[in-house]
């Protein structure tokens, strides 16, 4: 446990030293600052901030990640020569890649709101968006890991992370559409709940909609969800389902990583 905290703490100072995170703050600074500036419900500016989030988060992190194990093939190398585990090794990566990510994002969106003169009675919306975004964060990095250690090109691998970047941020809800739509007159509420426990986006959308009561506003799926689950239970198996979402690439990943041969 000490040698995955010695590699977490050296891949953090390393990440934070990146330019890249800098600028990832401050645009979250900047587009917290702007929303809550000119929305005067905080519930409306947090919901703005979450469909930017839903998109950006998720891309960032999984290009970040992927292009990073790429670009640190030699580093890996050179500590695998070491006495230490690839378990160490592999958790210290991930954790040591995602964390500065959720917590450039969780600076940048609170001092953009704090600047505001945000009112603490109004916290829960801002908790809820910024865990989120902290989740996904965590996932796409779990995910980028996996697939860079999948593939051994770089430019395939790359490929391959922003293809499932897009599916399930963009062409995801076209297939849901297209689905409802050919299927209207069938009973497929049970299926389209389904749907969405496999798209951690979708998911993200929906614990949001859980919470504030505005499925109408944000698509089939979240309605039928609110519907069929309430608000306590489905909030529930959001948080477990997403939870499940970082688990399975972690799991996966690593044992990518211990069968690779660098």
């Amino acid at each position: 446990m000490k040698l995955i905290f010695k590699i977490i703490k050296f891949e953090i100072n390393n990440t934070l030293r990146s330019k890249w995170l800098i600028i990832y703050s401050a645009f979250f600074l900047l587009l917290g600052f702007l929303l809550f500036n000119f929305e005067d419900e905080t519930s409306k500016a947090a919901l703005s901030l979450m469909n930017i989030v839903l998109f950006v988060i998720p891309l960032v992190s999984i290009v970040f990640g992927t292009v990073y194990v790429y670009n640190s093939i030699n580093y890996i190398q050179m500590v695998l020569c070491q006495p230490i585990d690839r378990r160490s090794l592999y958790l210290g990566l991930f954790f040591g890649n995602s964390i500065p990510l959720a917590f450039g994002f969780f600076i940048g969106t609170a001092l953009g709101i704090l600047l505001n003169g945000f009112e603490l009675t109004n916290i829960k919306p801002i908790i809820i968006l910024i865990g989120v975004g902290v989740i996904l964060t965590f996932i796409f990095t779990a995910i980028a890991l996996w697939i860079a250690l999948r593939f051994n090109d770089k430019a395939r691998g790359l490929g391959v992370s922003i293809i499932i970047w897009l599916f399930l941020a963009v062409i995801y809800d076209g297939i849901v559409l297209f689905l409802i739509y050919f299927f209207r007159d069938y009973p497929i509420e049970n299926f389209m709940i389904g749907l969405s426990l496999i798209n951690p986006v979708d998911l993200s959308r929906i614990f949001f909609i859980l919470e504030f009561d505005i499925s109408a506003l944000m698509g089939y799926t979240g309605a039928l969800f609110q519907k069929f689950f309430g608000s306590t239970f489905g909030s529930i198996v959001s948080i477990g389902t997403l939870l499940l979402w970082i688990i399975i690439p972690v799991f996966f990943g690593l044992k990518s990583f211990s069968k690779k041969d660098f």
